[in-house]
């Protein structure tokens, strides 16, 4: 199938591995131009070096205040307006403590949330202008229950009002917005690469028991399914939340 995004421009945030470097390598292959942020100089490097073409690195820690903007002005000089977005900056940070201070709270909404709504708020004229734009948020099954910290439960569940809202609102200018809810995906480096070292009693009994298709998902299956809502095909969708989590949800929405 024709995606229809050969030569379109994409900004993927947090892309330096896991979910984010798969996406990335996803729309390359469909021959779109992306520019990756990520805080880590060699792993922008490592992308780079095996996509060869018009792709650039943007080496950025988006938390602190007015890094978004700083990113925003560079990759504008050096790259152009992107017609694809796909926020992937995230995480619970290691708050969980559902009791945690409100600055901990604060912490999880700027990592999980604000930054995508300045970028947003800094991209979305362009689109609106161009008549055309996809926007993905990377949110999580934890948005629908109670599989996470409270802070990040709770912030991943406004990630996806904020995409159903906002999504109505710019769709008739051609722009589809949605999110994308991943499950228990393995990362090399990541939670369950570390507990499958750890305790892998664990890890078989919540194969077992959690996950309907009794593994793990992969990286690659993720940045496939964000690459097709990148798509001229995904021109239906709006301000959709898909679950992509291997049945590890137990939630009919």
């Amino acid at each position: 199938m024709d995606l229809g995004i050969k030569n379109k421009k994409a900004l993927v945030t947090g892309a330096s591995r896991g979910l984010g470097r798969a996406i990335a390598d996803s729309l390359a292959k469909e021959g779109v131009q992306v520019a990756i942020v990520a805080r880590n100089q060699g792993d922008i490097n490592s992308f780079l070096d095996t996509h060869p073409g018009n792709h650039i690195g943007l080496a950025y820690d988006l938390v602190p205040e007015g890094n978004p903007q700083k990113m925003v002005a560079e990759m504008i000089d050096k790259f152009g307006h992107p017609d694809i977005v796909v926020h992937n900056v995230g995480g619970n940070l290691g708050f969980t403590d559902p009791l945690c201070g409100i600055e901990e709270w604060r912490q999880v909404y700027r990592f999980n949330l604000e930054i995508a709504v300045e970028l947003n708020q800094m991209l979305i004229p362009q689109m609106r202008l161009n008549k055309w734009g996809r926007i993905v948020h990377i949110s999580s099954i934890a948005s629908l229950e109670n599989q996470g910290t409270a802070p990040y439960c709770s912030i991943k569940a406004a990630l996806n009002a904020y995409t159903r809202s906002l999504g109505r609102y710019v769709s008739p200018d051609g722009i589809n917005i949605s999110a994308v809810l991943p499950g228990a995906v393995f990362t090399e480096g990541g939670y369950w690469d570390m507990t499958s070292k750890e305790r892998p009693e664990h890890v078989e009994k919540y194969l077992s028991e959690r996950m309907a298709i009794q593994r793990f998902g992969s990286p690659e299956e993720i940045g496939n399914i964000v690459t097709f809502l990148c798509s001229q095909h995904a021109s239906f969708i709006v301000g959709s939340a898909i679950t992509v989590d291997g049945g590890q949800g137990r939630c009919f929405f």
